[in-house]
């Protein structure tokens, strides 16, 4: 089983950076497909980007690409999304998940068998 805890979030102004990380414990993250979703008040979760078990394969959603980075570091057990030139409508609450048995990356939220908690990002004007 996979546990996964999000941290890294924040209030930050419009253009600025953050960097989400998302810490594992439990067997199989080197072999997890991982990735990052948020959700806003009101709204649908939202793929954000993915990332397969070696790091070789990534994908960005349109509205993030250029701006985010999904990165992982499989000896720390941990995913990365860094987040340049961000906007309000990047507020969210940030969740990362895992798919295990090397799948690959996936921008469907039903494919990820466990998540984290979600941070919280805002993103003033």
């Amino acid at each position: 089983q996979v546990q996964l805890v999000e941290s890294g979030g924040g209030l930050v102004q419009g253009g600025g950076s953050l960097r989400l990380s998302c810490a594992a414990s439990g067997r199989g993250f080197s072999n997890a497909a991982m990735g990052w979703f948020r959700q806003s008040p009101g709204k649908e979760r939202e793929f954000v980007a993915t990332i397969n078990w070696s790091g070789f394969s990534t994908n960005y959603a349109a509205s993030v690409k250029g701006r985010f980075t999904i990165s992982r570091d499989n000896a720390r057990n941990t995913v990365y999304l860094q987040m340049n030139s961000l906007k309000p409508e990047d507020t969210a609450v940030y969740y990362c998940a895992a798919r295990g048995s090397y799948g690959s990356g996936s921008s469907y939220s039903y494919d990820y068998d466990y998540w984290g908690q979600g941070t919280q990002v805002t993103v003033s004007s």
